[in-house]
């Protein structure tokens, strides 16, 4: 096989899922957040073990990717959509009982015209300045939404994954501000929030990340492992150079492993002479650049060769890889490429 196997955890999910949820209180129910096709990961796969668990809401960023998660969970569970009610998204919105996150006035006036009666959110803007009514759109439709039954109310922190910034505090109290006393609903953690402790946690919290075994849930179980096939082995000498621009050279005999994977399956340019790849556990770092479907790993030391080339696993997780990159765990994980074998294990129950 040529391609790289990828296999998926289900049973990880699922076990930091419980892990989240056991964080907050009996009363907070805990979602699950699966957009960007379970991070990467599937979706339709994921979600459905995060239900047997005991997820019963979900959260993706667009309507068609509510569309194919219901497809996969069928009907019963929420499915929430962050982009709220776009132009164009009426017929999946209403044949899919999926719920908008509305985000401004025109998208209320839009799905209270088109759906009267349908299910709906509404998110605020705390201070992040990307999503959501800011302070004085809200009071101005505050006492019309209310008299609506809105389903939730959210907002989202900026800096959750640094504990101590202060603009944690002061995005909990603009949001207490603009929601104490409705009587609806609240969320405005994910899992950065969750970790803040209680006070983030309101009615509802929505863990993303930490699902899948990133930072800043340090205790996570990791939910994806990477192994990369050998394809050839080659023996160089003093002065010769690996790969495109000969950014690599020998100072000594060395001998190189060509992997089959590139930028092309998610592995960044970024990574070229940075990153590494374990054989059995022994770090092999990379030489030469990355290139669309290939990688060259100096593996002068190794006594033993293997066939496989382990890039994430036990010895290297996502946050571990996307240092070597100058990027986050979330942007691995997410461009994990369709080109891998996918391999399931566990089931979520």
């Amino acid at each position: 096989m040529a391609t790289g196997r990828l296999t998926i955890d289900l049973d990880a999910i699922a076990a930091n899922w419980r892990a989240l949820n056991a964080a907050s209180a009996g009363s907070v129910e805990t979602a699950a957040v699966v957009k960007a096709d379970g991070y990467g990961l599937g979706a339709g796969r994921v979600a459905r073990a995060l239900a047997h668990a005991g997820a019963r809401s979900f959260f993706v960023a667009a309507a068609e990717e509510g569309a194919a998660l219901r497809n996969a969970l069928g009907p019963g569970p929420r499915i929430s959509v962050f982009s709220g009610h776009m132009a164009g998204d009426t017929d999946m919105i209403a044949d899919l009982a999926l719920t908008p996150m509305l985000n401004s006035v025109e998208q209320l006036t839009r799905h209270l015209e088109a759906l009267p009666g349908h299910p709906f959110g509404i998110q605020l803007d705390s201070g992040m300045n990307r999503l959501g009514m800011e302070a004085a759109e809200w009071a101005a439709v505050r006492e019309l939404i209310e008299g609506q039954n809105p389903h939730l109310i959210m907002s989202h922190l900026a800096n959750a994954d640094e504990p101590g910034h202060p603009q944690n505090a002061a995005q909990l109290t603009a949001f207490r501000q603009m929601t104490d006393g409705i009587g609806v609903p609240r969320s405005l953690a994910a899992t950065g929030g969750i970790l803040l402790g209680p006070d983030y946690h309101f009615d509802l919290t929505r863990p993303g990340i930490g699902l899948y075994g990133g930072l800043p849930f340090a205790e996570a179980r990791a939910a994806a492992s990477l192994a990369l096939p050998l394809i050839q082995l080659r023996d160089l000498e003093p002065g010769e150079t690996v790969g495109y621009g000969a950014s690599w050279q020998a100072e000594k005999p060395a001998r190189i492993a060509t992997l089959s994977a590139g930028y092309a399956d998610g592995l960044i340019r970024y990574m070229s002479g940075r990153a590494q790849v374990f054989a059995n556990g022994v770090a092999c770092p990379l030489a030469g650049r990355v290139s669309m479907d290939l990688l060259t790993v100096d593996v002068t030391h190794l006594t033993e060769i293997p066939s496989y080339f382990d890039i994430l696993g036990p010895d290297q997780s996502i946050d571990d890889l996307a240092d070597a990159a100058a990027t986050i765990g979330y942007e691995i994980l997410t461009s994990l490429g369709q080109r891998y074998h996918r391999r399931y294990i566990g089931s979520g129950a």
